[in-house]
């Protein structure tokens, strides 16, 4: 029988309110079980790069990563937030390593081709992307992987990697070793079936019902490559995917936790 492994990747949403931030890691840290955290970097690095009079890019919403912006966001992303965020776990009493995917080698990736828009270094994650091995040593010797949003190319290059796909990756690869349910924790409490009805939480979706759901225009806008993609990950492995609150962590044991998306 495997055992239970907890993927959780967390927005910069939460990142950027200090006092949720806590609240959260408080909620991870009671969490029992295997786990692994995976954190972006939220608006520090903007805020950083203007302060050293560096123009943050965006096409569409997407970051462009040029060399300087580079040097910001592996400063922040695998340096200041990630370490705030293991020295607040271990405040809580959960022994975790910050590691960014050069770290063991844990996820190379590669540059993004340039198309229509050329993001800079930008990392993809291809299949094989993850070294399992090394991960799961983490993972069976007792510590709580905390990977941020940078990866490396295996010539010696970093790259800014999406952490939604990251913490998909991670949790389709280690499901061969454990049964893994991977985890989005978000603003909102769930997968809304009314946008303007907080409580309007859709527990359960399956695949066939996504389709269905799309269709009727229930599922829109942004939401709808976050749960491509959560089924993508179902489809290769991961047992569940769960998107909902920060604040509602807690109630991942007994799945009442937002939305639960299923075979």
């Amino acid at each position: 029988m495997r055992a239970k492994l907890w993927v959780i990747k967390i927005g910069g949403n939460i990142i950027d309110d200090a006092e949720g931030l806590g609240r959260f890691l408080e909620r991870f840290a009671n969490l029992r079980g295997y786990k692994i955290l995976v954190h972006g970097g939220g608006k520090i690095a903007t805020r950083m790069a203007a302060d050293l009079g560096i123009e943050a890019k965006l096409v569409e919403g997407r970051r462009i990563t040029d060399e300087a912006m580079l040097r910001i966001v592996t400063m922040v992303y695998a340096g200041l937030t990630n370490k705030q965020i293991v020295a607040e776990l271990q405040e809580k009493g959960c022994n975790a390593i910050g590691l960014s995917g050069a770290d063991g080698n844990a996820i190379r990736t590669v540059k993004r081709p340039v198309k229509t828009v050329d993001y800079g270094f930008v990392g993809d994650i291809l299949p094989g992307s993850v070294d399992t091995d090394t991960v799961a040593t983490f993972v069976n010797a007792g510590f709580t992987p905390v990977f941020s949003a940078i990866t490396h190319d295996g010539h010696g290059q970093l790259l800014n990697t999406n952490a939604d796909t990251i913490a998909a990756a991670l949790a389709v690869a280690l499901s061969a070793q454990y049964a893994t349910s991977l985890v989005y924790c978000f603003e909102k409490r769930g997968v809304l079936r009314d946008i303007t009805d907080e409580n309007a939480i859709i527990p359960e979706i399956r695949a066939g019902e996504f389709e269905q759901l799309k269709t009727s225009g229930i599922i829109a806008d942004g939401m709808v490559p976050k749960l491509y993609n959560a089924f993508e990950a179902i489809s290769k492995g991961v047992d569940e995917v769960c998107i909902g609150h920060a604040e509602d962590l807690h109630l991942l044991r007994e799945q009442h936790f937002g939305t639960r998306l299923v075979r």
